[in-house]
């Protein structure tokens, strides 16, 4: 359907689903341009492609093939999304799922309003007495332009009887015409995701045909396995995506977080020879028997992560013409980037969900000598304010860090985190590994051994886990203050004076205030929930300022740098998701603060 002057829905003043439902399908582009562009502007420095304009969707509404759905308990009881105050909200007539979905939708609500008795209680809500059923996940395959549903059901840990999900499923298919599976989820209700642990196939094969459009290969679809939600927009993606690599015959082309590997079945199908490498190994081997029932030779899936891959490719000397990176929202982690510079491909092709994190990647891959040259953002998620990326690297001159101070004898560099200090000799900012911030660089060995003796006073911010105390010692010549709690943790700023800077991260974590994203000292589980959904993949820790003598001409010395953008994202992503705003004007004045002199 083509998108609208504006989309009505009688859920929208409730619903969080469509944050932008209501505004014109132009100021909807311009939001997304807007979120893009405010996400690049502080790695500028690094990157220098201007985003070209968003791809508008053909269809803005009635478009998602996907999607995951709260069940509540009610007359009748809902289904849809959780509201603020984890209030469900249903949603009849929802205006942007597919048609068989929302036929699906249609047909569940008979069933959980009139749930048959021998299903038990696989088919009532959770909170309605001895309900289990807390979500449903549906999806809609397409082959030869037949559509079909797949419905998987979330259920709270029991012991429902075969018997019990047997009717589940006759109930189901009476109610629902175009449905071809039914599977079952278990979950153990400490996660926040919708699914629990892998479907359970209770009705129809394990996997099914599902072609994006007609013409081209299919993949193999099966529940809960990740798909794009606008398959319109998805075919636009892979078309770019294919246009980036041509001419296509011949090429070696590496694709990391494959999934299903509709694309990589496509390249190959175009005469690539394709590696996909996918994480989870159910679907990376759907992806090669995919191939086989084709006849698409070409196609080498390899199950596991990238991070696992990776080097085991280098290391065998595997030369590759192009990567293709699809990570999910966290984005590529760091040792992921280098291996990926390491590989020596011509062209990388990045596809992105997620702003931020895709400014943090392009920053690190133009320091390692893969420079953006295009950048082109698709509106995969008409009236949410979601913008998908596809960015085109080519090789080119490794990008520096910026410069804060330099003369004949030294240099002090705004170090961006992601990589070793500068040739051992920058023994302030650069001495604490994974810090950003200023790192000072001897040119000669006589300053560098003057600047092992010089006494400097250096202040820091790190981002403990935790409300830390506000205020305390960290041994000789160290002192903290807690500067303000944001999203449950707390910004300190740490002075130091002396000759060689403490290691802070290891101090910290001695008083038990264990700095978020340090993978040595820090607190495991809460390092995985911070890089999975905000985005930080190294130390929270920044050298803000040094105060020295010059070790040459004895001048007075102080040298700044600001907060680096990485983190700064992270502060922002952090306060947007927290129950109550940081003190102050928000996360802007922290970062003000932040910035200010002892």
């Amino acid at each position: 359907m083509p998108p609208a002057a504006r989309v009505e829905c009688p859920h929208a003043d409730r619903c969080p689903g469509c944050p932008l439902i209501g505004q014109a399908p132009d100021a909807q582009l311009e939001a997304k341009a807007h979120r893009l562009a405010r996400a690049l502007a502080p790695f500028a420095a690094w990157l220098d492609a201007e985003p070209e304009p968003v791809r508008a969707a053909p269809s803005d509404v009635e478009y998602r093939t996907r999607a995951k759905l709260v069940v509540a308990p009610g007359v009748p009881p809902r289904l849809g999304l959780f509201a603020p105050g984890h209030e469900v909200v249903d949603l009849p007539g929802c205006r942007v799922l597919a048609p068989p979905l929302r036929a699906a939708a249609a047909g569940l609500r008979q069933v959980l309003a009139a749930p048959p008795r021998e299903a038990g209680d696989a088919l009532r809500a959770e909170g309605d007495g001895d309900g289990r059923l807390r979500a449903v996940d549906l999806r809609a395959v397409y082959e030869d332009g037949e559509a079909a549903v797949l419905v998987t059901l979330v259920l709270r840990e029991g012991g429902d009887t075969d018997a019990a999900l047997a009717a589940a499923c006759e109930a189901l298919a009476r109610a629902v015409p175009t449905l071809r599976g039914v599977a079952v989820s278990r979950h153990a209700g400490r996660s926040p995701q919708v699914l629990g642990e892998l479907p359970r196939v209770l009705l129809g094969p394990g996997r099914h045909r599902d072609r994006l459009r007609p013409g081209r290969p299919w993949s193999f679809a099966s529940h809960g396995a990740f798909v794009q939600a606008h398959g319109e927009q998805a075919a636009a993606i892979q078309d770019e995506v294919e246009r980036a690599l041509a001419p296509l015959p011949g090429r070696r082309v590496l694709e990391l977080y494959a999934g299903s590997g509709s694309l990589a079945l496509a390249l190959a199908a175009a005469g690539a020879r394709v590696t996909a490498v996918e994480g989870f190994a159910p679907a990376a081997r759907a992806a090669e028997e995919a191939a086989r029932a084709q006849g698409i030779a070409g196609l080498d899936a390899r199950a596991g992560s990238a991070e696992h891959w990776l080097p085991r490719l280098a290391a065998s000397g595997e030369r590759y013409d192009a990567v293709i990176a699809n990570p999910p929202r966290r984005g590529l982690a760091p040792q992921v980037r280098t291996a990926i510079a390491a590989l020596g491909a011509a062209r990388v092709i990045y596809v992105s969900c997620e702003p931020t994190t895709l400014a943090r990647d392009l920053a690190h891959l133009a320091r390692l000598g893969l420079r953006a040259e295009r950048l082109a953002p698709f509106d995969l998620l008409p009236q949410t304010a979601e913008v998908e990326s596809v960015a085109v690297l080519e090789r080119a001159a490794p990008v520096e860090p910026p410069l804060l101070f330099e003369d004949e004898h030294l240099r002090a560099i705004d170090a961006p985190g992601d990589a070793p200090g500068p040739g051992g000799t920058g023994l302030f900012g650069g001495a604490e590994p994974g810090a950003s911030g200023v790192a000072l660089v001897a040119r000669d060995r006589t300053t560098a051994a003057a600047l092992r003796e010089a006494h400097a006073a250096g202040r820091w911010l790190a981002l403990v886990r935790g409300v830390a105390r506000a205020h305390g010692r960290l041994g000789e010549g160290a002192r903290h203050r807690r500067l303000d709690v944001i999203g449950g943790h707390a910004l300190l700023e740490v002075c130091w004076e002396g000759r060689r800077a403490p290691s802070i991260r290891r101090r910290l974590a001695a008083i038990g205030e264990p700095v978020l994203g340090d993978d040595r000292h820090g607190h495991t589980s809460s390092n995985r929930h911070l890089f999975e959904r905000f985005g930080l993949d190294r130390p929270f820790v920044h050298c803000a300022s040094l105060e020295l003598a010059h070790p040459r001409t004895g001048a007075p010395l102080r040298i700044e740098a600001p907060l680096a953008p990485d983190l700064a994202a992270v502060l922002e992503r952090l306060a947007g998701e927290a129950p109550v705003a940081p003190r102050g004007a928000g996360v802007r004045a922290l970062r003000r603060r932040a910035r200010a002199p002892r």
